[in-house]
């Protein structure tokens, strides 16, 4: 796995947002849901969905160089952000955890990077995702039984697993085409789109939705 230091960026440091210290959803966010708290350079707040938890996973700081991208500094750290995610994690995570996650992390985000320009991933990438998404994974369980089949509580590789699957299926032909970058020109954070229409072109309404907006109210203005 490489150092995190030299993790491909999903975007620039000159583009993206500096991201908060937690990513606590508005409200709980365990079993799947998507999304985080990024903090803009002037100090606002704004909430990022990615569209998929793999995409989260990568915005927890494979960023570059820059140590203030960076929010997985502990085994600590890591089980947090895997909790706030998975039902029932066992809260165990070692340094070597951290550091195989790490070098999924900068997998996932190498290759979305990639796609989301119609670019071709590196194929080291992929094949370090496919390892991760060959270990077992969360097993589904259908709700309303009584008897429970093997763990109750989800280890780190399981859910590390689950991240890479879902990986998998992200940039597989079917769905790679949603993986895109957020149409503002100074913006370089990337989504993918789950919407029907398949149309979504911001990052966040609340930020770069609303300020092109505001440019385009301003710029009819200006042409009365």
């Amino acid at each position: 796995m490489h150092h995190p230091e030299t993790a491909t960026p999903i975007g620039t440091p000159a583009t993206l947002p500096a991201a908060t210290p937690t990513s606590t959803p508005p409200t709980d966010n365990a079993g799947g849901a998507t999304g985080q708290w990024f903090t803009s350079r002037s100090s606002r707040q704004w909430w990022f969905d990615s569209g998929a938890r793999a995409l989260d996973f990568a915005y927890t700081g494979a960023m570059g160089d820059n140590p203030a991208w960076e929010r997985l500094n502990t085994p600590a750290d890591l089980a947090t952000w895997l909790e706030g995610r998975f039902d029932a994690c066992d809260g165990t995570v070692t340094d070597r955890d951290l550091t195989d996650a790490k070098g999924l992390r900068e997998a996932i985000a190498s290759i979305a990077t990639a796609l989301s320009v119609n670019g071709t991933p590196d194929s080291r990438q992929v094949d370090i995702i496919n390892l991760f998404a060959a270990t077992p994974d969360v097993p589904p369980r259908l709700a309303g039984g009584s008897l429970q089949a093997g763990r109750t509580r989800v280890r780190t590789g399981q859910a590390l697993a689950t991240v890479a699957r879902e990986a998998v299926f992200l940039f597989g032909e079917e769905q790679h085409e949603r993986i895109r970058e957020c149409a503002a020109d100074d913006c370089a954070l990337v989504f993918y789109d789950e919407s029907r229409s398949n149309n979504r072109r911001w990052c966040s309404m609340q930020r770069c939705g609303n300020r092109a907006k505001v440019r385009s109210h301003r710029a009819r203005n200006a042409a009365r």
